[in-house]
């Protein structure tokens, strides 16, 4: 009788160990994830004219998701598409002059979460992250920007029909690829000249000026390549 009492619990203290190794790795990942969340305040909002604007959360969870396919980490990837999840871009019918149409969306939420599962593999702790990302509700914004897919060969480039922005609001363009591409953009006003380029080696570019009077401005994609790209345009 002494032996089974002893041996069960043994069995109790291991069990107990096991848990409390569980507890302190789940609170390892949810003080990395707060510590992160931190972090992405910190550096990313003190750079924006309007913190947190919606064009400018779609710029940040790409440049996240990116960074979190780079370096194999379903922590990024969790926090890039928790971020997305809270921008609602809506279609429309803008086009290219004699450009191609693309098919498909903006990357989703959903897509950054499923690459996020596919790292995480067996890890319960992680999978059970980003099952709560994927159920918990959100308000999204109240006007989310607008975008439209397009598509540019290697090499190619679109030039778009003059955009009106108001006097004294902050206008903002930005596009993103789901391809490896390198991704120009540039803004001009009705006279010609540059107003904002975002010309870096990416996939993503980004521009945000505040127009000293209201007219309109036509906007400039190229693909630098390597590769064929569609690619989605926002716009405030």
């Amino acid at each position: 009788m002494t032996k089974v009492v002893m041996k069960k619990s043994s069995i109790y203290r291991q069990e107990a160990a096991q848990h409390a190794q569980d507890n302190r790795r789940n609170s390892g990942i949810m003080m990395r994830c707060l510590l992160l969340a931190s972090t992405l305040v910190a550096l990313a909002l003190p750079a924006m004219a309007e913190p947190g604007t919606p064009v400018q959360l779609a710029e940040l969870s790409a440049r996240l998701y990116a960074t979190g396919l780079a370096q194999g980490d379903p922590l990024l990837i969790l926090s890039a598409a928790r971020i997305r999840k809270e921008i609602a871009p809506e279609v429309t019918d803008r086009a290219a002059i004699d450009g191609t149409a693309g098919e498909g969306a903006p990357l989703t939420w959903e897509e950054m979460l499923a690459s996020a599962e596919t790292l995480a593999g067996d890890d319960a702790a992680l999978l059970g992250l980003i099952a709560d990302a994927r159920d918990e509700t959100t308000k999204g914004v109240a006007t989310g920007p607008v975008y439209n897919i397009g598509s540019l060969a290697n090499g190619g480039a679109d030039t778009y029909p003059p955009i009106e922005f108001r006097a004294g609001e902050y206008a903002e363009v930005y596009v993103e690829a789901k391809d490896t591409t390198d991704l120009n953009l540039m803004v001009l006003d009705a006279a010609g000249r540059l107003v904002c380029s975002d010309t870096d080696i990416s996939f993503i570019a980004y521009c945000g000026w505040t127009p000293a009077e209201a007219g309109t401005f036509t906007l400039k994609i190229e693909n630098k390549g390597p590769v064929s790209a569609s690619y989605a345009l926002m716009t405030n």
